[in-house]
């Protein structure tokens, strides 16, 4: 397959300005003691057992590379340790709508990624536009009035706070429940700044929620539905994988941050604010 995967590797120093040709190393080759304290930091990650490696893959001039094998003090799993720095991003991107470990592992430890915050506004965007269409939908007004349409314009922004306050309590819901859950003897805090991140990306399946608008159908809200779950199943891999918890724990944790989030909605609705929530698209579009 092609490297194009690895244009996104975090490179670290010590891969190969630290390897020169020498012995006592098993490969042939011997790190100099500047290159291994640069690389003690153990930055990546093995996308099959979840042990830090120090890097993914050496280079030994030339244009020859060699992937690194887990051999990790502690439980090591003797592969690879990222086998998808020579994928092709085509697959790897498969591998992830898949919701594989081993992509997710690759994508949030293994790449350098800075599009969340991008990502996450264009995410709260899409959401926005599908609160804002049911509720033009709903409103049946031609007027052409500049008033009306200035009326609209301020709509969308409302949809878009709406959104954005949902969105926040669903996470926080999710951190609050992982954080009193956390066991009391962990020796690592979990990385909640990293958890939020890997939140943010899996959240990517909200996009499709404009082709589902605009080429609308009978099976829009069908296809809603699936969306959402889609999503939810997203964040669920992200947390399990980022965390390094069960699937339990994993999907209480979901569960608290869609309590949390209904919470909001009930307390918007209670307002009279027409907040334009999932339920009640997905009621009123049902035909």
């Amino acid at each position: 397959m092609g490297t194009g995967g690895r244009s996104g590797l975090r490179r670290g120093k010590g891969n190969a300005e630290g390897v020169t040709a020498g012995k006592g190393n098993a490969d042939g080759v011997a790190t100099s003691p500047t290159a291994t304290a640069a690389s003690a930091s153990c930055q990546y990650r093995c996308i099959e057992c979840n042990q830090e490696a120090k890097e993914l893959y050496r280079d030994y001039n030339h244009g020859v590379l060699k992937i690194t094998i887990c051999v990790s003090c502690q439980k090591s799993c003797q592969k690879p340790v990222d086998k998808y720095i020579e994928y092709d991003p085509v697959i790897i991107l498969i591998n992830a709508i898949l919701c594989k470990a081993q992509a997710y592992r690759h994508i949030l430890f293994n790449t350098k990624i800075n599009m969340h915050g991008k990502l996450c506004i264009f995410c709260l965007l899409c959401e926005a536009y599908l609160r804002w269409w049911q509720l033009q939908d709903s409103n049946q007004n031609t007027d052409p009035d500049d008033f009306i349409r200035y009326a609209k314009e301020w709509d969308f922004y409302r949809m878009f706070a709406i959104a954005s306050l949902e969105q926040t309590a669903f996470f926080i819901g999710i951190f609050t429940f992982l954080w009193v859950e956390r066991p009391m003897t962990a020796k690592k805090k979990p990385n909640f700044i990293l958890l939020l991140k890997a939140l943010i990306l899996s959240s990517y399946g909200k996009l499709l929620l404009i082709p589902a608008v605009i080429w609308e159908h009978d099976y829009t809200p069908l296809c809603l539905r699936l969306i959402k779950v889609f999503v939810l199943t997203s964040n669920f891999q992200a947390i399990r994988v980022t965390i390094n918890i069960n699937r339990k724990l994993s999907f209480l944790a979901i569960l608290s941050g869609l309590l949390l989030e209904s919470t909001m909605v009930y307390f918007f609705q209670r307002m009279e604010w027409d907040v334009g929530s999932d339920c009640a698209i997905y009621k009123s579009q049902d035909f």
